[in-house]
Formats: structure tokens, sequence, C-alpha cells
């Protein structure tokens, strides 16, 4: 059964908007483009990295049609050569042309689709595509989530948890590592169950009794 991986671009606030460009999502939106000074080679290489294996993306329409636009017509470089190569399947509720190759629109049913897409491949990819994310993550329709935490504030834009967020539990799978720009690179794993409560003053907290009598 394959997987399906969450790759995100994050501010400290958690906008995940057009971080690749002004032109990406501007409505709204006057930082578009706000990743570019903070990209360094430390990070490049953990993104290089993190696509390692990726034999299909997954892309919500907007992101779709912002990649046709442009990685066809890039043909030098690790990133170009996947993104070309790889199965694109487009989540769209309307009927939209498709004219990248190797393209294919899914169908109403998204549970569905992503059955038959972790059937049918290894580690499929699902980059920006937010509003697409938000209904991945509402269904927990995802095996792993990529969080790369940028060290600025905007305090408007879209989040990656927007509106999408249900109570869901996430295990850590390797150590985080920072770059000299200060982004934080985070690798979770879905997990089982929701998240627990409790009382920090319980014995077993560590806090607030003086220990054992």
């Amino acid at each position: 059964m394959g997987l399906i991986h969450l790759e995100l671009f994050a501010t400290l606030d958690l906008v995940g908007q057009a971080p690749g460009g002004p032109d990406e999502d501007p409505e709204g939106f006057p930082f578009g483009g706000w990743q570019a000074p903070l990209i360094d080679e430390a990070t490049g290489a953990q993104i290089l990295a993190a696509y390692e294996g990726t034999d299909a993306l997954l892309l919500g329409r907007r992101t779709y049609d912002i990649f046709a636009a442009y990685w066809p017509h890039q043909k030098d470089g690790e990133i170009a050569e996947l993104f070309n190569r790889v199965p694109k399947y487009v989540a769209s509720r309307g009927t939209p042309e498709l004219p990248w190759a190797g393209s294919t629109r899914l169908g109403p049913d998204l549970a569905g689709a992503v059955r038959g897409l972790r059937e049918r491949h290894e580690n499929v990819k699902v980059v920006g595509s937010l509003d697409l994310v938000q209904t991945l993550l509402r269904d927990k329709l995802f095996d792993r989530l990529d969080l790369w935490v940028h060290p600025i504030v905007l305090g408007v834009g879209k989040k990656v948890f927007d509106g999408g967020a249900v109570p869901t539990n996430l295990a850590l799978l390797e150590p985080p590592s920072a770059g000299p720009t200060g982004t934080v690179y985070l690798r979770y794993g879905l997990a089982d169950g929701t998240p627990r409560t409790g009382d920090m003053g319980a014995p077993d907290r560590g806090l607030g009794h003086d220990g054992p009598r």
C-alpha cells in the first residue's frame, strides 16, 4: 500500500499561501514569494531528499495550473525532471483542460481516488494545494506530513491548517533540523487515535509536587 505525503512550506504563523512567487495566489495577499529569500543549500537539499522515490503527484486545481504553466518548460534540474516524468492527478470539481503530459483528473469521490492512488503508487506527493490539503487533513487521507517552518510572521494569508484541522495525533519520524537561515524541517507520520487531555499538576507530570514522599 502506497503513502500519501503532504509537502508544505509555512511561516511561523503557519501561512502557506504563495511561497514561490508573487503570481501564485495574489488575491488579497501582498507577500507572494516570501520563501525565496529564505532558501539556503541545507533547505534545498532537504527538499530534494524529501522527493526521493516520488512516483506520482496529487495536486489541487490552482496548484496544477501554476505548475503546468511552468514546469513543462523547465528541462534542467532534478525537480523539473521528476515533475515532468511522473503521473499528475488533479482534484477538481470542474472539468478543466489538463495540458501537462501525464495528467489525469480525479472523480468526485476523493477518498476512493486516494485509495486507488495508494494501490497504484508507492509515494504520492501533495505539493502546496492548500484547499485540497484541508480535505485530506479533515478526512485523514494522508500518511506523512513534511513541514518547513520559516522564521517570519506575516499575519495574513491562507494557513496550512485553515478549516481542515480535526483532532489528530502525529508522530515525529526523525529529529527536526534547522538550516542557517532558521528554517526548521519537521517530518511527521499520521498516528492512531486522537489527542488526550490531562492535568499538568498530576504526580506523573513532574509539576506541582515535591516528588515521592
